[in-house]
């Protein structure tokens, strides 16, 4: 890697990770649900920066997500107050993987499928592994404690569906709809040889 494509890559790994930040304190909390964009530019400085960069910014996503447990989020403070060891592992390893993952596979599809099915199988993984890792770890973790058990929901299957339900739809559709065509874009203008 010559400097230049080096100092490109940090400085892509820093823009994408000021926007992630920016994103994850842009209060949107329609109905009292807690919902996140921040996948947008996970999604995005992924495909174009690869996956130690999808790491970075999954961590950075992570790392975010857990600083919000201290105040910013009412929700992410009940689980710290249970459990602060647990609350990291749901907030930061679960966003590590769907920053890396989906980043690690465009990498392995692209020499062997079109780029535009690589990034947009990438872009659809990221919302994807971020709703399911997160919840399916805040359910092992947390779904015997009274916080969880307080909303009502019957068994794990029904608490992941009230958590997840329209909230986690609509993160889905607008990081595919908003990451996918401007990761194609941006591969083109920054990864074009």
């Amino acid at each position: 890697m010559t400097n230049h494509e080096l100092i490109k890559k940090i400085t892509l790994t820093a823009v994408f990770a000021g926007l992630t930040i920016a994103l994850a304190f842009i209060p949107i909390a329609p109905a009292g649900l807690e919902m996140t964009f921040t996948i947008i530019p996970i999604a995005i400085g992924g495909i174009i920066g690869g996956p130690l960069v999808g790491l970075i910014l999954g961590i950075v996503f992570g790392l975010t997500s857990f600083f919000q447990c201290f105040g910013y989020s009412a929700f992410g403070a009940e689980l710290l107050a249970i459990n602060p060891f647990f609350t990291f592992l749901v907030c930061v390893p679960t966003r590590a993987i769907a920053g890396w993952f989906p980043a690690f596979f465009n990498k392995l599809l692209k020499p062997v499928v079109n780029r535009k099915i690589s990034i947009g199988i990438s872009c659809v993984l990221v919302p994807v592994l971020n709703t399911l890792l997160f919840t399916s770890l805040l359910v092992f973790c947390f779904y015997h404690t009274s916080y969880i058990q307080s909303f009502g929901a019957k068994n794990p299957f029904n608490f992941v569906v009230m958590i997840v339900g329209l909230q986690g739809v609509i993160e889905m559709l607008c990081g595919i709809l908003i990451s996918y065509p401007v990761a194609m874009a941006c591969d083109v203008v920054i990864n074009r040889k």
